[in-house]
């Protein structure tokens, strides 16, 4: 197969040369059938009908669009990609410029062998704005979470707790689907631990992204495009997993399409443990005690039910509605035990036992209704969405603390009751206007309203009575509200080798806060060492030009260039100024005054595909006013005789980042296939706080590689190494981490099933080691948020091939299957 196609390619490319007066053009676009995607380097050739000879030939460009010359007569045209069905037009007569209906290349599942090399690993895409992952069958995420599966998406790291940053930078947006949703979380990233990874399909990283999507998150976007089956019929699969510590669920994924609509739904079921462990130590220079140290374990126990259940109803050939239903439930039950030493010198004055038994009852759910009208087959359409969120979540945690040494003493007891209500309201519309044969024009609006509401309600123990009482100083509730209005207008253009993408985006965000306390703003103030403004109301209107430019140097090479300026807009809980309560000695603590940072970046890339080798690159500047600084402070105060320190995030001036990445798939041999990637980046902070300086600089990098051999007996291995090196910021040096994952699969019952065990952590090395000097204090610490990982899972499915041969045995030689217009 292979050689066949290198042979057409040499004579395609031979027939480039072949030209003369009075030939037409023959031009359209290659899109995959599933996915509506272009394929690039799709080759296209023109046979004689009734001689069967080539006259001319050539492959897709980046956009899927092909334009090729041929004199009058009668030709059959042959579209074919590598591992996908061939399409033949027959008989077509050509007696002027024709341009072609979209093309709808599907996936042939015959060409196993091809398909396996197309599948199963983490191809790139690159696009104006953005590098498309197929995240394809990782073996390493079978009976993981779509969390998990990010973190061997190149550019991503995902740290020791989950905080999922891009380029080394944690302020991304995840979108799910191309918009924010309760799937992903308000501003979080808890919702995505509790959804299965073979839910995804893509995943796009967009580090330069246009006016089309919403300014927030200085490092970019990632957008998680999840799986909606286009297979005719009834079909789907069912995934049973099990792990040690307990990582048991099971998973389905359903779909029912006719050819009027839709249907699919995908649910899951899952009970997890995660346990961990972390110490600190602190050192103080004043204080009643000279030393501290903490040890805490950790026993969290998850339990988790989603379900995402749509239906897409096609109106006319051309234009359909969508109507999707998405509710998540999960309970959590969490114990952290902390023994705390205190020392003055050497000698060990005091020891205490604090005990912190945390619940959770979280429910999530979503309703989103989208319409789109295709005008015509050339991508001239209007989009619509209107879209729901709510997110309910109570939080009890109640905590006893005693001293154990030298004296037996018991300190009150806690019952904190936090009730988190939070609701959003989407409504976005886009309209695409294709002008000629190349340029394209866009405009659309978003609107994105959220309320917040958190309810904190602290009950202190009477030693005397045994009764709890409520705490009015600390009893609050905070009122939080994030209003973007947004237009947008871009216009794409391409001049032989060279394309570009121009927009700009207007937005105005109002954020308003409301907190309703015993204490008045100034003895707040005095409480917790800054300013608080019980009542605010701020309004910020901004532009947002990008700038996306692309030169093909070659058909398998180009470089790309891009700019945009973003938003990062501070979220609830960094604003809300009263502190956290899981540690005596350590507390977070919201900055009411935060304003929203700016960023300005830049973007320079390059790609080039080889026979089997494929390199990404790209260097990268980014310039943040305003950015966001955790600093921590002595407090003066003391809990049971230990000093407090407090963290808090502060507006700490300008923050730059420079850096460079590289990334590779090499498919070496037909049992081998690897991808790799390294990312260094450094960023300089110039900014005081309180009279300090917190100026640094911090350069560090990371690095991921992956093999995935194929064994006799269908069975695949998959190792996935990672590595985070050492970092620094104002404040705080942390040390690097490995990280290594194992994975075995294999295909039983006629490849309708699967079988895997993957192994998260192989040598238990992912701790976090840091050590903060402040003024007058030091901490050292070591976090370890999840312990290794065993999962063993299984997989079935059904009518999925079958379908696929009913298909083929349909479309005969694939000429039927050609259907005008479909994306």
């Amino acid at each position: 197969m292979k050689k066949i196609l290198l042979l057409i390619t040499i004579l395609l490319s031979t027939s480039f040369i072949y030209s003369q007066s009075g030939n037409y053009i023959v031009s359209g676009k290659v899109i995959d059938k599933t996915s509506g995607q272009p394929l690039e380097f799709a080759t296209v050739s023109l046979v004689e009908s009734d001689t069967e000879k080539l006259v001319n030939g050539g492959i897709t460009d980046l956009d899927g669009n092909f334009s090729l010359d041929v004199p009058r007569g009668t030709y059959d045209i042959k579209f074919e990609f590598i591992s996908y069905e061939t399409i033949t037009l027959r008989d077509r007569n050509i007696t002027g410029d024709t341009e072609l209906n979209s093309v709808s290349l599907d996936l042939d599942s015959e060409s196993l062998d091809e398909v396996v090399v197309r599948a199963e690993t983490t191809e790139v895409q690159v696009r104006l704005d953005k590098k498309i992952y197929n995240i394809g069958k990782d073996l390493t995420t079978r009976g993981a979470t779509v969390g998990d599966a990010l973190s061997n998406v190149p550019s991503v790291a995902v740290d020791v707790e989950g905080a999922i940053s891009l380029r080394g930078n944690e302020n991304v947006r995840i979108l799910i689907n191309g918009k924010p949703s309760a799937i992903a979380g308000f501003g979080d990233t808890d919702a995505l631990t509790q959804l299965p990874a073979d839910a995804i399909e893509r995943v796009e990283v967009i580090t330069s992204p246009s006016a089309r999507y919403d300014a927030e998150g200085t490092a970019g976007i990632l957008n998680i495009i999840l799986r909606k089956e286009k297979t005719l019929g009834f079909n789907g699969s069912v995934t049973l997993n099990g792990g040690i510590p307990s990582n048991n669920g099971i998973n389905t994924n359903i779909n029912l399409r006719t050819d009027k609509f839709n249907i699919f739904n995908t649910s899951g079921y899952s009970y997890r443990k995660f346990p961990g462990n972390a110490n600190f130590e602190n050192t103080f220079e004043n204080g009643d005690f000279t030393r501290t140290l903490e040890d805490r374990e950790f026993d969290r126990k998850r339990t988790g039910f989603n379900t995402n259940l749509g239906i897409e109803y096609f109106l006319t050939e051309s234009s359909s509605i969508t109507a999707t239903g998405f509710l998540r439930i999960s309970d959590g039950d969490d114990e952290t035990r902390t023994d705390t030493r205190k020392f003055i010198g050497s000698d060990l004055a005091e020891q205490s036992l604090r005990k912190e038994r945390e619940t959770e009852e979280d429910t999530r759910y979503q309703f989103s209704l989208n319409y789109i009208n295709k005008f015509n087959d050339e991508g001239h359409q209007l989009t619509a969405d209107l879209q729901y969120e709510n997110s309910s979540e109570t939080e009890n945690s109640f905590i006893t603390e005693q001293n154990i040494f030298p004296d037996n003493v018991a300190f009150p007891s806690e019952d904190i009751i936090t009730k988190e209500d939070q609701n959003e309201y989407l409504a976005q519309v886009d309209y695409v206007l294709p002008i000629g044969e190349n340029a394209q024009f866009e405009a659309g609006y978003r609107g994105d309203f959220e309320n917040e509401v958190t309810d904190y309600s602290l009950f202190e123990e009477d030693l005397d009575t045994g009764n709890f009482e409520l705490n009015e100083l600390l009893t609050n509730i905070f009122d939080y509200s994030e209003n973007v209005n947004a237009l947008y207008t871009q216009y794409g253009n391409k001049f032989g080798q060279f394309s570009f993408l121009l927009g700009l985006r207007l937005e105005n965000t109002q954020l308003k806060g409301k907190l309703s306390s015993e204490l008045s703003e100034e003895e707040l103030s005095q409480v917790f060492g800054v300013n608080i403004d019980t009542d605010f109301d701020k309004n910020y209107l901004g532009l947002f030009p990008t700038v996306n430019l692309i030169y093909e140097l070659a058909e398998n090479e180009n470089i790309t260039l891009g700019y945009n300026r973003r938003i990062n807009r501070p979220r609830g809980w960094y604003i809300n100024p009263f502190p956290s309560r899981s540690s005596v000695t350590n507390v977070f603590q919201g900055n009411p005054d935060l304003d929203p940072a700016y960023a300005s970046a830049f973007d320079l890339g390059y790609l080039k595909r080889f026979d089997k080798f494929t390199l990404t690159s790209s260097v990268y500047y980014q310039h943040e006013t305003d950015a966001f600084e955790r600093v921590q402070l002595r407090t003066g105060e003391t809990v049971n005789g230990i000093e407090v320190v407090r963290t808090i995030p502060i507006n700490l001036s300008t923050n730059q980042r420079i850096g460079a990445e590289a990334g590779f798939l090499y498919n070496p041999l037909k049992w081998l296939r690897m991808n790799g990637s390294f990312n260094f980046f450094q960023f300089e902070t110039d900014g005081e706080f309180e009279g300090i300086d917190y100026s640094a600089t911090n350069t560090s990098w990371f690095a991921r590689f992956s093999s995935k051999v194929s064994l006799p007996a269908k069975i695949d291995w998959q190792t996935n190494m990672f590595y985070r090196g050492p970092s620094e910021n104002s404040q705080t040096k942390t040390d690097g981490i490995f990280s290594l994952n194992l994975a075995f699969s294999k295909e039983l019952f006629n490849d309708n099933a699967t079988i895997s065990l993957n192994v998260s952590d192989l040598l238990n090395t992912r701790k976090r080691n840091s050590f903060t000097q402040g003024v007058g204090f030091t901490s050292d610490s070591e976090f370890q948020w999840r312990e290794r990982q065993i999962t063993a899972s299984f997989t079935y499915r059904f009518n999925q091939q079958k379908n696929q041969r009913d298909r083929r045995e349909r479309n005969g030689n694939g000429d039927d299957d050609f259907e005008g217009g479909e994306f």
